[in-house]
């Protein structure tokens, strides 16, 4: 938590690209050319495959600190100008104009208090609770009284009246919620406010936000920007499916698109869907906004309590939604179970398959898609409809990039290596003069390069060493065993 309660604004350095990215670009570059000429002669499962292999690439690329939307191959559509008007149910936001500076002030001439901040989402229906009143536990809406740790807490006192379909919609499109807040706060309180935080689900599977902010915000400018702040959903409207089970919309390769299986005629695609331009928000798919409960406290650098919040945010860098209700009771697995019925049935972007459930025709849908069929994790169990980054950082929260926090996390484990007295094993193929990998693309169909199975093996095998040798290291200083040869002896499957 670097950044919380920095005094000094950050300075932020760009680098020049190192070799591994420039190639990565490069080859990045073939398959943009590969997949538009594939595009332009009609072969969809070309395309499909250039996607596929774009998204690894993109993915290495973000690994290693490359930021900003890269060109796909597909044009960009031109993007609809709506009309700014705010909704005439929400409350006007204050605005100002924003300083060039991200620190807070400073208090009494030396205190420069942050914030910790909580944001939650609203009610879908009564849950089973034990709320303290007046230092007594109060009765439950369902009738009984809870006590603490009841494993039935969090769940819907009646099922069929709970709104599942609202609370998918709101967990996939959460993420653009967060972002319109930050966008309000930094106009609301005139300045480029910075902030660490962390996407976490409660009892009721339901995502919250907890963020570090630095500077100190009066609370009540808090919760009016919380309040004033909504995200319209402008996609096709959409309710119940219109295909399912043995009746499913069907590839028709004459026409290359998908079709309805009586009529045969194309199905309408996902722009000719959209509202129009002039549409008002009551013609938006969905409105996403937070509840009422907010949470704002501040926090002064170095104090215990300061300590607590920020381990607290950082243990969700390795906390998955799903773990929330892996150990929870039968109550919670149906809840759960309730839930991905509806995800399900909820397109999670412009390119989901579950849209030809819907009668409309998704983003680059081909031969391989699959109606209803979406890869994308807002439909899985283990994010419950939170498909993107659950730890949210702001580019000025410390002035690092991602490549230096892959550089000071490398620097802490061979650090801890070192000093339980373990040398961790050389690296192969590494450059002499920066110490790095020197990565390069591999064209399709090298013979050089071994199967996937033994590709997979290989990668398994060495993030168990190197958990062994993170594990012994910690063993080694924590005075549980004892130091000698190399890290990870004996490591590997």
């Amino acid at each position: 938590m670097q950044g919380w309660h920095l005094e000094a604004e950050p300075v932020i350095e760009r680098r020049a690209p190192d070799r591994e990215q420039t190639a990565l670009m490069g080859y990045r570059a073939q398959l943009v050319t590969l997949g538009r000429e594939a595009l332009a002669a009609g072969k969809a499962d070309d395309v499909d495959d250039v996607q596929e292999a774009l998204a690894d690439v993109d993915a290495q690329l973000a690994e290693s600190g490359v930021t900003g939307r890269l060109p796909g191959v597909e044009p960009v559509p031109a993007r609809r100008v709506r009309s700014t008007r705010r909704r005439a149910d929400a409350p006007d936001l204050p605005r100002r104009r924003v300083e060039s500076r991200t620190v807070g002030q400073v208090y009494a001439g030396r205190y420069r208090p942050s914030m910790f901040v909580t944001l939650t989402l609203g009610s879908y229906g009564p849950v089973h609770s034990a709320r303290r009143r007046g230092g007594r536990i109060a009765r439950c809406g369902c009738g009984r009284t809870h006590t603490p740790d009841a494993a039935i807490l969090g769940t819907p006192v009646d099922p069929d009246d709970y709104d599942y379909r609202r609370a998918a919609r709101d967990a996939v499109h959460f993420s653009k919620l967060v972002d319109r807040f930050w966008q309000n706060l930094r106009r609301a309180v005139g300045f480029d406010a910075q902030y660490f935080a962390a996407v976490e689900s409660q009892r009721r599977l339901v995502p919250h936000l907890h963020a570090a902010i630095r500077g100190a915000l009066p609370r009540a400018l808090l919760r009016q920007v919380a309040a004033g702040t909504y995200q319209h959903v402008w996609w096709p409207k959409h309710g119940d499916p219109v295909y399912g089970g043995d009746r499913m919309p069907v590839w028709v390769p004459e026409v290359a698109a998908w079709c309805d299986p009586d009529t045969r005629q194309p199905l309408p695609t996902f722009e000719e869907s959209l509202p129009g331009p002039d549409a008002d928000g009551d013609q938006a798919a969905h409105v996403v906004r937070f509840g009422e409960q907010i949470d704002a406290r501040g926090m002064l650098g170095g104090t215990d309590e300061t300590r607590h919040h920020a381990r607290y945010l950082t243990k969700y860098l390795t906390k998955s939604i799903g773990e929330t209700y892996a150990d929870a009771s039968e109550a919670h697995r149906r809840h759960a179970d309730r839930m991905l019925a509806e995800l399900a049935i909820t397109p999670c972007s412009p390119r989901c398959a579950v849209w030809l459930l819907h009668g409309i025709a998704p983003r680059g849908a081909g031969s391989r898609t699959r109606p209803g069929t979406c890869k994308g994790n807002a439909h899985k169990r283990h994010a419950l409809g939170v498909a993107g980054r659950r730890v949210l950082v702001s580019r000025k929260w410390t002035g690092k990039t991602l490549a230096d926090h892959a550089a000071d996390r490398q620097s802490h484990v061979r650090g801890m290596l070192h000093a339980a007295g373990l040398v961790p094993p050389e690296s192969s193929g590494q450059s002499s003069a920066t110490g790095r990998l020197v990565c390069e693309p591999v064209p399709p169909g090298d013979p050089d390069v071994p199967p996937r199975a033994v590709l997979l093996l290989e990668a398994v095998a060495t993030r168990r060493r190197w958990r062994q040798q993170y594990e012994q290291a910690q063993a080694v200083l924590a005075g549980v065993g004892a130091p000698g040869g190399r890290a990870g002896d004996g490591g590997g499957p």
